[in-house]
């Protein structure tokens, strides 16, 4: 029996059996860039999701954690209703299937979306700090860690271009400043991931928050450019900004960590997003090559297109927006082109 088929047993055996759960049917609700799977479970008295976090691939205690945490900070996240830690198996609320992207990209309007998730960020940000305590810190090695990724996976992988002597110095000299901002910001509880693939439009307490096992405690930007500059789906400059000025006036009202002015605040959240978003250009890439998970390549330019942006608003990464231009940009095109004609399913949707 397929691995698979042997986690789904499982997890039947372990509803009806010990957890005595009348089921009528399982059905497979998503994946996620991980080893996770979920399914949701169809009850004489509702619905429910199953997370499968097969051991020792994945881990639920920190999921459980970080949950417990945010379900404090009043966080809409999916409650924990019953979990088998040893075997990888949660019981959870179903917090529905539509995503902020879904509702997005058909065209709705974004600016209630945008306010209770704004909202509800600034919940976890001001009344977190205790809670934030609690989780690693997102330091030094963390933050180079992540950038590594992009030379390897990106660059060197799915580009196919050699990087000199120069141009190894001008990354590592962009990637120790992008470092020095990210530990000059304020701490704060930081999701991770909070952005519309890991939002859902809710009927009460909108947005159900997910995938926040990875938590940690680091820049206030962090999580704001996760949402305000999404991999996902991209709004115009001017938007952004009016919605990071209004943050920063909901988290100073709250006695947050809002910065001596606009333009402090302003340049936290666009630095915290270039190495965001040099992270993603890794990960993205190595979720193809390694995990085989389909669908990312596509969203590469838009996140590529960030971080050019960006470095052309602020000096200390002008050179490093030049190579980008000069090198990487024009090289992207062609390695999607490659990637999807190796195996067709890269460019389709995850």
């Amino acid at each position: 029996m397929p691995e698979s088929d042997a986690r789904l047993a499982l997890i039947e055996e372990w509803l009806s059996r010990e957890l005595r759960l009348p089921v009528e049917r399982i059905e497979p609700a998503s994946s996620d860039a991980s080893f996770r799977r979920y399914f949701r479970v169809f009850g004489e008295r509702g619905t429910w999701i199953v997370m499968d976090a097969p051991p020792p691939q994945e881990d639920v205690r920190p999921y459980l954690k970080v949950s417990r945490l945010l379900e404090s900070l009043g966080a809409h996240v999916p409650h924990v209703h019953q979990a088998d830690s040893e075997r990888g198996l949660l019981l959870l609320e179903d917090l529905g299937s539509t995503l902020y992207l879904d509702r997005l990209s058909a065209g709705a309007d974004p600016e209630p979306l945008y306010d209770d998730a704004l909202a509800a960020l600034a919940r976890i940000q001001v009344q977190g700090g205790a809670a934030s305590r609690e989780l690693p810190p997102y330091d030094t090695a963390a933050l180079a860690r992540e950038l590594a990724l992009m030379p390897e996976w990106f660059v060197a992988r799915h580009l196919e271009l050699a990087i000199g002597d120069a141009e190894a110095q001008l990354l590592e000299t962009s990637f120790a400043f992008l470092i020095r901002e990210a530990l000059a910001q304020p701490e704060v509880f930081v999701h991770r991931d909070y952005h519309s693939r890991n939002l859902m439009v809710v009927p009460g307490r909108n947005p159900g928050i997910i995938d926040f096992q990875d938590a940690l405690r680091g820049p206030v930007g962090y999580d704001l450019v996760s949402l305000l500059k999404d991999c996902y789906i991209a709004w115009p400059r001017a938007r952004v900004v009016s919605w990071v000025s209004g943050y920063r006036a909901r988290l100073a009202a709250a006695g947050g960590a809002a910065g001596a002015s606009e333009a402090e605040f302003l340049r936290w959240f666009d630095l915290i997003g270039v190495q965001r978003h040099i992270k993603v250009l890794g990960i993205f890439c190595r979720l193809w090559y390694r995990d085989g998970k389909r669908g990312y390549l596509a969203d590469l330019p838009r996140v590529l297109g960030y971080v050019h942006e960006t470095c052309g608003l602020y000096a200390e990464l002008g050179p490093l927006g030049r190579l980008l231009a000069e090198r990487v940009a024009p090289a992207l095109p062609r390695a999607n082109a490659r990637a999807a004609a190796t195996r067709p399913d890269a460019a389709a949707g995850a």
